[in-house]
């Protein structure tokens, strides 16, 4: 989806390098950059791997970058690496890289406090978004309403959804009079269905079609 995303933005080139082939780990503090290599050279050609150190005393702070040649290899070793790496794609350099890292860490540490496992939990626009948007107006639900100009595909439209964790169902429905595509998602919990909102509302799927994704009542206490 990101890759698809930045080569429908005209300078593909720019946002490949720059958002799609730097990936943001955590790693054990006695890892060397050396090592930190050796756990990822398997998943594609590594460009650079750094470690982030402590100005002061010069120490690992256990984070590190892994910067591949191509996005699918970053998209791979995010994929496919030990789930203890808490593998993610990297803020682009242009961003605040000191915030994103205490987000991630803070982020991550809290996670493993709680024992939550729903990974989006990482990713720190979530979790922005989750401090910032806190008093949402509308009410809330675990299902969801997508609607599109377009028809939709039953198996795309499950992909597309099933990238946030705890989907359970997806139900595709069509319009024969206007051919508008119309579907019912449901997630295992209110706060997958808060992101999936989030993430997709306004997304262009198919490029040049924009969803419009709201909240539909399904009997819960929106309250949790």
């Amino acid at each position: 989806v990101f890759i698809a995303q930045s080569r429908a933005s005209g300078s593909h080139r720019d946002v490949e390098d720059e958002e799609l082939t730097r990936i943001f780990v955590m790693i054990p503090k006695s890892y060397t950059e050396e090592d930190l290599r050796e756990k990822f050279k398997m998943y594609g050609d590594i460009e650079y791997c750094s470690i982030i150190k402590n100005k002061t005393t010069g120490e690992s702070k256990g984070l590190g970058y892994v910067r591949y040649l191509k996005p699918s290899q970053a998209a791979r070793a995010i994929e496919e690496c030990d789930r203890s790496f808490r593998a993610i794609l990297a803020e682009p350099k242009n961003k605040s890289s000191e915030s994103f890292e205490h987000d991630y860490y803070s982020n991550n540490t809290r996670q493993e406090q709680r024992g939550n496992t729903l990974p989006f939990c990482m990713q720190p626009e979530f979790c922005g978004f989750e401090k910032n948007e806190s008093r949402i107006q509308e009410s809330v639900s675990k299902r969801l309403s997508v609607v599109s100009r377009l028809p939709f595909i039953q198996e795309q439209l499950f992909a597309l959804f099933d990238l946030v964790p705890g989907l359970e169902y997806c139900d595709v429905q069509r319009d024969p009079y206007t051919n508008s595509g119309y579907a019912v998602i449901q997630y295992s919990s209110a706060a997958s269905a808060i992101y999936a909102k989030y993430k997709l509302h306004g997304f262009e799927y198919p490029p040049g079609n924009r969803l419009t994704v709201i909240f539909l009542e399904d009997g819960s206490d929106s309250s949790e």
